[in-house]
């Protein structure tokens, strides 16, 4: 159990300092170019995975409490899987998980509370005014970018042939790669971990 607590507490650790530092002093939208193909670009993500939303503020309310359900499984499984002594890379993978999807709920519930608007301004930690939501509102802060490869698809392609594309778009965080991680882990080792 030490092991998995202390895999969770770091990355939260590192998530939750990388995205506070963002927050607190870049503007919506702005980016540190590193090289061409990596970019730090701070971007707000309202609902899921790739901005995908729920409707209106009920919406957003149902998914911070779907996440924290799943949560609460995750823990569950966690404690079986060290229960039963399995493999160290599964404990590993799903306390990487774990705290991915912790880190995320972390600011669904608590940014737009402790954090005024980023579009135009740098964000003030704990603004007299309030926040831009209120808990269980907030949106999730993002800000790595790798676009490593831009322009257009041939024309044999089907159906996008022609169109302008780029080669990993989406922008992500610290808990994002932590979740992308541990599932990576969980299938490449699905046998070692889960022998049945």
């Amino acid at each position: 159990m030490k092991k998995a607590a202390l895999i969770v507490f770091l990355v939260l650790l590192v998530d939750q300092v990388l995205k506070i530092w963002i927050k607190t002093n870049m503007m919506l939208g702005q980016e540190f170019r590193m090289a061409d193909w990596a970019i730090i670009h701070f971007t707000e993500n309202p609902g899921m995975a790739f901005g995908i939303e729920l409707g209106g503020s009920y919406g957003k309310l149902i998914l911070t409490l779907f996440r924290i359900v799943v949560v609460g499984g995750i823990i569950y499984w966690l404690r079986n899987l060290i229960r039963d002594k399995v493999p160290t890379v599964g404990i590993v993978a799903v306390s990487l998980i774990l705290a991915g999807a912790i880190g995320n709920i972390i600011d669904s519930v608590f940014y737009g509370v402790i954090f005024n608007e980023s579009a135009g301004q740098i964000a003030s930690f704990m603004p007299a005014e309030g926040g831009y939501a209120g808990w269980f509102h907030g949106r999730v802060v993002d800000m790595f970018y790798f676009p490593l490869f831009k322009g257009f698809l041939p024309e044999w392609i089907p159906f996008w042939g022609g169109d302008y594309f780029i080669f990993f778009r989406p922008i992500f965080n610290v808990a994002d790669t932590s979740i992308s991680v541990g599932v990576g882990l969980l299938l490449l080792f699905q046998k070692k971990v889960f022998p049945k």
